[in-house]
């Protein structure tokens, strides 16, 4: 079967997974505002990062009582920095369905040594939620970037839980509903649904969190990039934008102007529309063809930000060949860039479909990665 190569292109083409497309009325002189070549402890630094703070807390609506804070290292700095303070208190459950919750088991059993019980789920799928132990502590991603798998809801976290529940949400905020009351830390980065840059991790804490912070001590040294409390108090100026090392004042400023444009859009129900109109377009496109289909096995857990697919035309031997083979051609033509599957997953295309894409620019793609495709069975069928 041959396809007409589409007449229409997306106007952008960014479709990566991270860092992710800037919102579609960015623009440079945007970011005039920013106080370059000033310190960030200035009066005008300070105030632009308590800003990103509060602006932060209203558009997703983070209950007045949580403590945000701006922390280096990205997400990973942000989770780290969570995981390094807080656990080996009590018993701590780690689920994994994707690399990077992978990553943190690592971290917890091999750097921290703890005793921890690792619960996986293969890429597609997602742990038993309602098997987990709530009264330990539980760290897990809500959204896995990797395996475009999420945490439906939170209705498997119990209100009276012991333990603490450590979430990386760097996928999901911004896109998703998050049940405040059932996390205890939330992390993410600004390069992900907003499409800010790189480098600034996002570190929200809530009542109970702090309360441990100050009541417990980890048996193992705290770098100083890590340290949260001092003389068994949080570091409150954290909270207030006063950040442990230097920031960007020119990313800081960038977010700023991406939470303005997060308000344009109707906030955070704008914001997560956006995204499931991105992703709907994607479903429904698989749903019409037996050749590629969503690698979430669940619907009710399918990503809508980082939707991952997978090609399933019995005719393909080499799955990682012809993925990878299918990006380079939509690369090549220019209508997406960065969309094959992250390194670690099983092979096949990742969209991302956050809420700074838009659903035009879904709809234009698709078409080409149905003309990829049959260009690619076509050459294959050369070969045989």
């Amino acid at each position: 079967m041959s396809v007409e190569i589409p007449a229409t292109r997306p106007a952008n083409p960014r479709f990566s997974s991270g860092p992710c497309a800037k919102y579609p009325s960015f623009d440079l002189d945007r970011l005039a505002e920013a106080p370059l070549g000033r310190s960030h402890r200035a009066a005008v630094g300070k105030a632009k990062l308590s800003a990103a703070i509060e602006e932060t807390r209203d558009v997703l609506g983070v209950p007045s009582d949580y403590r945000i804070g701006i922390v280096p290292a990205s997400d990973t700095g942000a989770f780290e920095m969570a995981m390094w303070n807080l656990l080996g208190e009590r018993p701590v459950e780690m689920l994994a369905w994707e690399s990077f919750g992978s990553g943190w088991v690592t971290d917890a059993v091999k750097q921290l040594k703890l005793k921890a019980t690792v619960k996986t789920a293969d890429y597609g799928q997602i742990v038993d939620l309602a098997g987990v132990d709530w009264d330990s502590d539980v760290c897990f991603t809500w959204n896995g970037t990797t395996s475009g798998v999420r945490v439906p809801d939170g209705a498997a976290i119990p209100a009276d839980r012991a333990g603490l529940t450590l979430c990386d949400a760097t996928s999901a905020a911004f896109a998703m509903s998050l049940p405040w009351d059932k996390l205890d830390v939330t992390t993410f980065s600004w390069q992900k649904v907003l499409g800010g840059e790189a480098a600034h991790g996002m570190l929200i804490l809530s009542p109970r969190a702090v309360e441990r912070l100050e009541s417990y001590t980890p048996s193992w040294p705290l770098p100083k990039i890590f340290r949260l409390t001092k003389g068994g108090k949080l570091i409150e100026g954290i909270f207030r934008g006063e950040t442990i090392n230097t920031p960007s004042m020119l990313c800081v400023e960038d977010y700023l102007q991406a939470l303005d444009w997060a308000r344009s859009v109707g906030g955070l129900a704008g914001l997560i529309a956006r995204a499931d109109a991105n992703a709907r377009a994607v479903w429904e496109f698989c749903e019409t063809r037996d050749w590629i289909a969503n690698l979430a096995e669940d619907d009710a857990t399918r990503s809508t930000t980082s939707v991952c697919l997978k090609f399933t035309d019995a005719r393909i031997r080499d799955g990682a060949a012809f993925a990878k083979a299918v990006a380079k051609r939509l690369e090549a033509e220019g209508v997406a860039l960065d969309v094959g599957a992250y390194r670690d997953a099983p092979p096949g295309l990742r969209i991302w479909c956050g809420s700074t894409v838009e659903t035009s620019d879904v709809r234009a793609l698709l078409p080409w990665i149905e003309w990829a495709f049959h260009t690619e069975i076509s050459a294959l069928s050369a070969t045989v």
